[in-house]
């Protein structure tokens, strides 16, 4: 574990994950510049993964510009590829952070009503 600016221990760090032939990743409680070397490690691993990726972003609670600039360049050179990436959970802080700085058209993040409609049984 590493130690987090507060003096925590970073329990929640980025991993990658692979789950019945596809791939996901849990993104951490905290994606900020601090954050993005670390992001960005666990991400490239996911770079050229040949199914969709899902990135799993409930566990975030705090994003900035730096976090969200990796994020947007991971989907944009998967795309560029044609490799798909979805999402999983929902974080207001993902999805304010996304409107403010303008890149819902990038990351594609679904809409609190089509995360219901995904996640009804």
């Amino acid at each position: 574990m590493r130690a987090t600016r507060r003096g925590c221990a970073a329990q929640n760090a980025p991993s990658a994950e692979r789950k019945s032939g596809g791939g996901a990743f849990a993104l951490a409680a905290e994606c900020t510049i601090a954050d993005a070397e670390s992001l960005k490690t666990g991400l490239a691993k996911l770079l050229k993964h040949s199914s969709v990726v899902t990135l799993d972003i409930s566990a975030v609670q705090r994003i900035d510009t730096a976090g969200l600039q990796v994020i947007a360049t991971f989907i944009r050179e998967r795309e560029s590829h044609g490799r798909k990436v979805q999402w999983r959970g929902a974080a207001p802080a993902v999805s304010t952070a996304t409107e403010l700085l303008g890149l819902s058209a990038v990351l594609k993040l679904p809409t609190p009503t089509a995360q219901a409609v995904e996640t009804a049984p």
